[in-house]
């Protein structure tokens, strides 16, 4: 769970009656092509208004719109174009379940139905197919769903035209007998049992994939993001039943660069389970399993996270009161004392790569993720150390201290900068300068003197917090607190009003991440 993983990385995917049939990511794949499918079905029934409203009174002036486009055909419209546009938005919103939009795709697909046979049938029509059997066949291909429910939303939709010739019979105009209605509407249901094809061939594909997917002790699951080396999946131990962070090496990566040979990648990444093997801290994330697979791809196998990343944090939340920013950054600090006690190196500190998560019984509980830019000795010798010259720059730009800019030799007080940046971003919901590129942000860092926190937190930061955060983003080394514990000590004699404890954390979790609060399995 690194290189940026997005915060559905902690949503447990428990079993439903569609997760049985596809994996994860397929199931949000199909919730995407959902709302792409709401903007579609708005879009013809919008064209619908306008070509009956606007362009048939100018070709035909005088004449009144047809049996084609009778009186509900206007608000039926309205309420389709509205209801696909809250459902396409409803698909878009972060934290949206995938399953439920399945759900709900079955239903939006019964009222496209219903207003279809309702316009239809407005004056009954018996010549020709209806346009509902195209909706119950392509709508399964767009959003697959478990068969007997794709069985029976098809058989609702498909009974949407006898409905409309029900209503109309109920309005007092003559409608057709009861067999030609049954002949005339047949097809409507052939379509409907037909549909449930699609549903089987991408619930055996659901199926295929999931064996797929099978590494070594672990069965893969959903896609959890990308970053600049790998994929991250979740995964279960097939035994254990554990819920793990699966990281694969994308092949791209292993590709040669103009800086980097593709051995070179293949050595970075097997340094950063090295690396993560050697720390004991509980606030790093913890490594279980490293290997190749038979296609010859590098793996690491991390502990599954239950927390959200402090850039996407921010990000939803807004700017954190001081003392919980000290309760994190110190949390953080003991992650990269070890580190560095161990003559490691981060150079990759960023909100992207520090998880709060709730670990057992304590709710905002950190771990530093991602050492793959780590430098030092791993016992590998000059081969080891020298995988990341010292003129070759790696890191984020927003978070580089001056020294890690201009390609020069890095040593712990480079990671003290970057949390630093960390800290002022927690405090602000800013990054420390501000730019157009990542070369006039590396500058910015060399030359530029940052602004006090205080004067961008919408909360009180306190002068003793001001000071030891600008300390941090010293333009010297020197400058700086020398150590994480230096640091961690200095943040502890902040004043910063009430203290951020368990309780308080507890609290926040439950209001603002309930899915994610309390222990997991």
């Amino acid at each position: 769970m690194i290189d940026n993983a997005v915060p559905d990385i902690v949503r447990s995917a428990q079993d439903t009656p569609t997760s049985g049939a596809l994996p994860r990511d397929l199931v949000q794949a199909a919730a995407r092509r959902l709302g792409l499918a709401c903007l579609v079905w708005a879009g013809l029934w919008g064209l619908a208004l306008a070509l009956n409203n606007l362009v048939s009174p100018i070709l035909s002036p005088g004449v009144p719109l047809d049996d084609a486009w009778p009186w509900p055909g206007n608000p039926v419209a309205l309420a389709v174009i509205v209801t696909s546009l809250a459902l396409f938005a409803y698909t878009r919103r972060v934290g949206a379940n995938p399953w439920l939009l399945l759900d709900l795709g079955l239903l939006y697909e019964v009222a496209l139905a219903f207003g279809i046979g309702l316009v239809n049938q407005w004056t009954p029509n018996t010549a020709g197919l209806s346009w509902i059997c195209v909706l119950v066949l392509i709508h399964p291909m767009i959003v697959p769903h478990t068969r007997p429910r794709t069985l029976l939303a098809a058989l609702a939709a498909a009974s949407m035209d006898p409905l409309g010739i029900v209503i109309t019979g109920a309005r007092g105009v003559p409608i057709p007998s009861l067999p030609v209605v049954i002949w005339t509407y047949l097809p409507n249901y052939i379509c409907a049992v037909l549909a449930i094809l699609p549903s089987h061939v991408i619930a055996r594909l659901g199926r295929d994939v999931k064996q797929a997917r099978q590494l070594g002790s672990y069965q893969l699951g959903e896609l959890l993001g990308k970053g600049g080396m790998g994929e991250v999946y979740a995964a279960t131990h097939r035994m254990l039943r554990r819920r793990a962070a699966i990281k694969l090496i994308r092949r791209e990566a292993l590709q040669a660069s103009q800086l980097e040979s593709s051995s070179t990648v293949v050595l970075r990444f097997q340094r950063e389970a090295e690396a993560a093997a050697q720390l004991r801290s509980p606030h790093s994330v913890v490594l279980y399993d490293f290997g190749v697979t038979e296609r010859g791809q590098l793996y690491t196998v991390m502990e599954f996270l239950h927390g959200i990343d402090l850039e996407e944090l921010i990000k939803r939340f807004g700017p954190l009161p001081p003392a919980r920013v000290i309760h994190l950054v110190q949390q953080a600090c003991e992650s990269l004392a070890e580190a560095h006690a161990l003559g490691l190196v981060h150079r990759d500190v960023k909100p992207a790569n520090i998880y709060t998560c709730w670990v057992g019984l304590e709710p905002d509980f950190v771990k530093v993720l991602d050492f793959g830019l780590v430098k030092g000795d791993l016992g590998g010798g000059r081969g080891h150390t020298m995988l990341t010259a010292p003129e070759i720059t790696t890191g984020t730009p927003a978070y580089m201290s001056p020294e890690q800019a201009c390609g020069e030799e890095v040593d712990g007080r480079s990671d003290i900068y970057a949390l630093g940046c960390v800290a002022y971003w927690l405090l602000t919901g800013e990054l420390v300068f501000r730019s157009q590129t990542p070369m006039q942000m590396m500058l910015a860092h060399v030359h530029d003197a940052p602004v006090p926190p205080s004067a961008r937190s919408p909360h009180a930061v306190s002068a003793a917090l001001d000071e030891v955060v600008l300390a941090c983003l010293a333009k010297e080394p020197a400058g700086r607190p020398q150590t994480a514990g230096e640091l961690a000590m200095r943040l502890a004699a902040c004043a910063v009003g009430d203290a951020w404890g368990r309780e308080e954390a507890a609290a926040w979790w439950r209001e603002h991440l309930p899915e994610r609060a309390g222990p997991h399995r």
